[in-house]
């Protein structure tokens, strides 16, 4: 597990000698902070801050360190991400820099008067002037340190192994950090930093590649894979295969070694609620409720039919009476008659008596009784059709092109519903014969179904290029390319030809189209619709998107061509399926070792460098000493050390991967350190504690007298 940050403010600080040093592990992860001398730091935690909202109040506070998630319902830490001092591993932001130092300073128990004790400070190889400059003016002026000293990481913790006889005086640290991996070569125990080599990758590339792959194998699941949680996954899990593409071959071929190496995270999951169906008694209720409203619609109804009987009834006796009294008037004076009641003619009043006596027999339910026993014969009802418009008055030929037009539309629409009948009777004859055809041999109907597919596709698609094109190429255009008038078709070309000596014809004088009733024939012959495309539906398309209906439900791999134009029957949408306890168990399997194999090739996240068994061979080179005997103690003593080589094989992998650029027979020894994390804080414990550390720190007075580029020529003897 990463280490936890210890936050509780230290009640000794008074108590101990100001001559006794502070030394900070300013690491890149972790901030680490304690009394010189001591096996452990005081203060540990996360080297960040976040400045977050209220949510009420708008108030920005400083959150040094790991957040508490109790913050999250008061303040909104999501807008404000956590920000470090650090670009890559050098400090660069020292504001941030001093909010660090003040909360550090803070939980050791330091008070607001300055920190009188000397400190010993980790940096970076070969860390820039600039930067070990404005950290020794904000320690000098901001805090009042009495003298200051500065040391590498990699260099303590390797100076604590050699005393515990882990390595010795010659060899290589090795040091995979959080945002870098260095390589310091040690001679007669000190570094030698001509031959130290650095590339920027480290445990937090390792962190982000694992995130990115669990968030895309998994996401909906984003919002559980937090950065902290992610962290746990990779200490906890994570490894370093001996043979990366053997590792990765076995896991392609599923073999049982891939799934013992397989490890599971289940998710809190909660199976839905099974909904039972309702009881009798509910259905007996909600029956009784539906049937309640039922009766209380139909008496509705009823009582409508009932006013509405009431009220057709009166119209037809007001109507006949109407009729009995027109009986009695002379016919020249009907229409003085008819003034008041809105009628014009008999006629009219009769046709009213009729439409309501139709409507009356209609509300009682005769209406089926009328159908089956009609009242006139096709020839009383259409009685004027076949009469000559010379022997029929005005109102006469009124009702004759009424006459015709209901006839027409009859025998129309009987037609309509007589095709559609035979139309579905041969649908349903010819899918009977293709279920015969497909249950006599599947496999040959399903390939005729496929063989027919492609013949009517061509064939619309030859038949819709030739009507674009005009049924030919032009000679002069070898590429396709035609104008306008050849992808005209016959009957568009004819009607350009009427327009155009319309045109003419008519350009000579005033514009007097449409004056003569033959205007408005070569109106109605240019507007009328003979082009083929309005023929209606082609019986092609038709067949085709049966045959794309039928084939999309027998072959699953079928996909229906949409670039024809044709509509094609609409593709059902999958439903959301509900997520299930299998959906909850995230599944470690080649992300164990992929996300770490890129401390050894770092081109898989697109970083052109090498990886940590070609920085020991680089850094062998760089040294130039040309004493094989001094190679052979250099690759004797190889020490991991840093947060990121705790990974399971990374020693045997480090070690296998020396092997192959050094000569045959070298002797290589790769040992990990007792305690990678924090073996770097208690080697600058220790080194603070011995006598000699006054001498090897520069004082305020130093500082100001000398200025910042004596810092350029500063360097820490760390063999006392």
């Amino acid at each position: 597990m990463p280490v936890v940050s210890q936050i509780q403010r230290q009640l000794d600080y008074s108590l101990i000698p100001s001559s006794t040093p502070i030394v900070i592990d300013n690491g890149t992860s972790y901030f680490r902070i304690g009394w010189a001398g001591e096996d452990d730091p005081r203060v540990v935690f996360r080297n960040i801050i976040q400045r977050p909202r209220h949510k009420t109040t708008g108030e920005t506070v400083t959150v040094v360190g790991d957040h508490d998630p109790a913050l999250f319902k008061y303040f909104d830490c999501s807008r404000s991400g956590p920000r470090s001092a650090f670009d890559s591993n050098v400090v660069y932001n020292f504001e941030i820099m001093e909010w660090i130092l003040d909360f550090g300073f803070d939980r050791l128990g330091a008070n607001g008067s300055g920190i009188d004790h000397p400190i010993l400070m980790t940096e970076c190889v070969c860390n820039p002037l600039y930067s070990r400059s404005k950290m020794a003016e904000l320690l000098f002026e901001t805090y009042g340190v009495p003298s200051v000293a500065f040391g590498v990481d990699g260099v303590f913790s390797y100076k604590r192994n050699q005393q515990l006889g882990v390595c010795r005086k010659d060899g290589l640290a090795v040091c995979p950090g959080f945002m870098t991996t260095h390589v310091i070569p040690f001679i007669n125990g000190e570094p030698d930093f001509r031959g130290s080599c650095r590339t920027n990758i480290g445990g937090f590339h390792v962190t982000d590649s694992l995130k990115q792959l669990l968030t895309l194998k998994y996401p909906y699941h984003m919002s559980r894979f937090t950065w902290e949680k992610v962290e746990d996954l990779k200490v906890e899990h994570c490894y370093i295969a001996p043979d990366y593409f053997a590792e990765t071959r076995l896991f392609q071929k599923g073999a049982p070694e891939a799934e013992s190496k397989t490890r599971c995270w289940q998710l809190p999951w909660v199976p839905p609620p099974v909904e039972e169906g309702p009881s009798e008694e509910e259905l007996a209720r909600k029956a009784a409720i539906k049937e309640k409203q039922g009766q209380r619609l139909r008496e509705m109804a009823e009582a409508k039919r009932y006013s509405k009987i009431n009220e057709l009834e009166n119209e037809l006796r007001g109507l006949e009476f109407l009729l009995r009294q027109l009986d009695q008037v002379e016919a020249s004076g009907i229409p003085s008659f008819l003034a008041e009641t809105g009628y014009v003619s008999k006629q009219e009043v009769e046709s009213a008596w009729t439409k309501a006596s139709q409507s009356l027999r209609k509300v009682k339910g005769e209406q089926a009784e009328l159908e089956d026993k009609p009242d006139q014969s096709p020839s009383e009802k259409f009685n004027l059709i076949d009469v000559p418009d010379d022997m029929l008055t005005a109102e006469q030929l009124k009702e004759k092109r009424r006459q015709i037009f209901i006839k027409t539309s009859a025998e129309g629409r009987q037609r309509a519903k007589q095709r559609r009948l035979e139309a579905e009777l041969e649908r349903e004859r010819r899918n009977q014969e293709d279920e015969e055809r497909r249950l006599e041999n599947p496999e040959l109907y399903l390939e005729q179904l496929h063989v027919k597919y492609k013949e009517l596709s061509e064939k619309i698609e030859q038949r819709k290029r030739l009507k674009t094109n005009g049924g030919h190429t032009n000679g002069n255009n070898q590429s396709g390319g035609v104008g306008r008038g050849e992808r005209l078709n016959a009957a568009q070309r004819e009607r350009m030809r009427l327009l155009t000596t319309a045109a003419f014809d008519r350009g000579k004088g005033e514009d007097t189209f449409g004056a003569r009733d033959e205007d408005w024939e070569l109106y109605k012959l240019m507007s009328r619709d003979n082009d083929d495309e309005d023929e209606g539906p082609d019986p092609d398309e038709a067949e085709l998107i049966r045959i794309s209906s039928r084939l999309q439900e027998l072959d699953a791999a079928f996909v229906p061509k949409l670039e024809m134009g044709i509509s094609q029957p609409a593709i059902e949408v999958p439903k959301f399926r509900p997520l299930t306890e299998e959906d909850y168990r995230v599944v470690l399997g080649v992300e164990r070792f992929r996300c770490p194999e890129i401390l050894f090739n770092p081109n898989f996240i697109g970083v052109d460098q090498v990886g940590l068994d070609e920085m020991a061979g680089v850094s062998i080179r760089r040294l130039s000493c040309k004493d094989q005997e001094l190679e052979d103690k250099l690759t004797q003593s190889i020490l991991l050390t840093g947060g990121s080589s705790a990974f399971p094989g990374i020693c045997e992998r480090l070690e296998a991967g020396i092997r192959m650029i050094r000569p045959c027979g070298t002797p290589i020894k790769v040992v990990r350190a007792v305690d990678p994390v924090l073996d770097a804080w208690r080697g600058a414990s220790a080194y603070a504690a011995a006598l000699q550390f006054r001498s090897q720190t520069f004082t305020k007075m130093d500082y100001y007298e000398k200025g910042e580029d004596w810092l350029r020529r500063y360097q820490l003897q760390y063999s006392l």
